[in-house]
């Protein structure tokens, strides 16, 4: 009998320390899910800011409401963004800039000139934009975490898709998201 309760009293035991763990364990995964970023799917994207491209246009969210919009934070010396922007170039700007999709590499707090040679470099058609200081950044993402970064931002300005890094099911994932943004089906009306 003494044995019995013993094993019981440890099996209890061992099944404590085990849900203790899970809890560290999901709640260690939940902070870092967020992976930096000070806005989450489903809010309304920052929108209080003004785009500046390397061509000197100006642009923002309010004035692309209607398109989906994609930002994809970068910097020169980011080599895993070096990685990723060919594949956004082409499966992502190539794929759906005619199809109501904006795609803009907003450079994390570099000059113009280090800005317009790491865009040629690259050799992309989409826009860079400038962020001095990383403000446009900041609304996005903690200011001390890292690029790459991509914000995947529906037509009614919500943000729908975030990744960190470039990991190819990520990336696809996105693809596919945006992919299912331009082929959603347009509500119909009727007239009574």
């Amino acid at each position: 009998m003494k044995h019995i309760r013993f094993a019981i009293c440890a099996a209890l035991q061992l099944l404590i320390l085990m849900g203790a763990k899970a809890q560290q364990i999901q709640t260690t995964t939940a902070s870092n899910y967020d992976r930096g970023y000070a806005v989450k799917v489903g809010d309304q994207a920052p929108d209080d800011f003004e785009l500046v491209l390397t061509d000197g246009t100006k642009t923002s969210l309010k004035q692309l409401r209607g398109k989906i919009v994609v930002l994809q934070f970068t910097a020169s010396w980011c080599s895993v963004c070096r990685e990723e922007i060919p594949h956004l170039e082409s499966e992502v700007w190539k794929a759906f800039k005619d199809k109501n999709v904006v795609l803009i590499g907003i450079d994390r707090d570099e000059p113009l000139a280090k800005v317009q040679k790491y865009h040629q470099e690259m050799q992309v058609s989409y826009p860079f934009a400038l962020d001095p200081g990383a403000d446009i950044f900041g609304r996005f993402a903690n200011k001390k975490s890292g690029v790459t970064r991509n914000v995947v931002i529906d037509a009614g300005g919500k943000i729908i898709y975030l990744t960190r890094l470039y990991n190819t099911d990520e990336f696809n994932a996105m693809v596919k998201v945006i992919d299912q943004q331009v082929n959603q089906p347009v509500a119909k009306t009727t007239d009574l």
